[in-house]
């Protein structure tokens, strides 16, 4: 691969020395091992108590090797399908795009070295400051593909992973095994050219609610297909995720830039999992590196927190999260159950207490591949 030198010019040594220091801090919190389970089956509580305290915790070669490979072979895929610029319908090669049939675009673009969010309107409005926007070297494109929604519908590998039954059953364990989907993205952050995502916290509907708590809002796994480092991946405020809405405009104001104090990068290896409350100040940088950075989000939200709330989908409407419209998007937890039964039959597959208490059965096959198409459209957002 080609090797692209970018830089933060003038705030270079300093962000430099930010990403040291976060580092250093990173590994003192006590967040990160193995998935591991009691003798009888529940997750350990000392990393329940981890999670708790920081608002994230790092599953440790939580993805095989044979998996990780698949899973790789799969995003490359998916890269050599994407539009050749936004709203292209064809792919580089001549064919039709990634997405070119589904009722909403899928993937996301950002000039290099970009922060399309910050300072916008988009998704709320939820990111208030722009991050900083290095140069990018004059040979990269107008536009990069950074983000790709829905993207279960797309690799066969990521929907397996969607059904691994340690996840899920951490999932159980975080949310209640009547836990329910958020939302799916891969996001790709090449080397000297991936946007950042500008400092914010998730979640929309429950920050007032007289029911609100630290894990209200729900977590997302983040798979990690190359690790991610300092320089590329998401930073967070520990234990901000318990502090309520936050005023994160003040906060870089009195920073003076976008390095905010106490805050902390993930850092993993390939095939580490983070698990990430979605309630965190959490944004990333730039990727002037020379690493990649792909995460493979898998989100997934207390029932408690959805049923019988009202708020607006991928399509921009208004909707009520009922008890239908629950069960049709946890579909894809179905689905990737037996997915993965069938390719790794020596695993123990989840029981998905929602599905299994309904009588529901799922096949993974190409019938139920047709079915899933456009299944991004039911995602639940809160």
């Amino acid at each position: 691969m080609n090797v692209i030198k970018a830089d933060f010019g003038a705030e270079e040594e300093a962000m430099q020395a930010y990403f040291r220091e976060g580092e250093a801090k990173a590994f003192a919190l006590g967040n990160r091992g193995p998935i591991r389970f009691t003798a009888d089956g529940k997750l350990d509580p000392a990393i329940i108590e981890a999670y708790r305290r920081t608002g994230f915790y790092v599953f440790e070669g939580a993805i095989g090797a044979q998996e990780l490979d698949e899973l790789k072979a799969d995003l490359h895929n998916m890269m050599d399908r994407f539009p050749t610029s936004r709203g292209a319908p064809l792919d580089h090669k001549g064919r039709p795009a990634l997405g070119a049939d589904l009722a909403k675009p899928v993937v996301m673009w950002s000039k290099p070295l970009g922060d399309p969010l910050g300072g916008t309107a988009i998704a709320n409005g939820r990111h208030p400051v722009k991050m900083i926007e290095p140069k990018p070297t004059a040979d990269l494109p107008e536009e990069i593909a950074f983000l790709v929604m829905g993207s279960l519908q797309f690799s066969d590998a990521a929907l397996r992973l969607y059904g691994h039954p340690g996840l899920l059953a951490v999932a159980a364990a975080i949310n209640g095994e009547d836990f329910v989907p958020f939302s799916e993205a891969t996001i790709i952050k090449k080397p000297g050219e991936g946007s950042s995502f500008a400092w914010h916290q998730d979640g929309t509907t429950h920050w007032d609610s007289p029911d609100w708590g630290p894990l209200t809002h729900g977590f997302n796994f983040m798979a990690q297909l190359y690790g991610c480092t300092a320089a590329n991946g998401l930073w967070y405020i520990p234990g901000s995720h318990a502090a309520g809405k936050l005023d994160i405009k003040s906060m870089v104001e009195a920073a003076g830039s976008n390095r905010l104090p106490g805050a902390v990068p993930l850092i993993c290896q390939p095939g580490d999992v983070a698990m990430s409350n979605r309630q965190l100040v959490h944004g990333s940088f730039p990727n002037t590196s020379q690493d990649w950075r792909v995460t493979i989000n898998l989100g997934f939200h207390p029932r408690g927190s959805v049923v019988g709330v009202e708020a607006r989908g991928i399509d921009g409407e208004l909707a009520i999260y009922d008890n239908e419209r629950v069960r049709k998007r946890s579909e894809m937890i179905g689905y990737a159950i037996d997915a993965r039964r069938q390719h790794f039959p020596d695993e123990t597959p989840h029981i998905y207490r929602p599905q299994a208490e309904n009588g529901e059965s799922y096949h993974w096959g190409e019938a139920a591949r047709a079915k899933i198409k456009d299944y991004n459209l039911l995602d639940i957002l809160i």
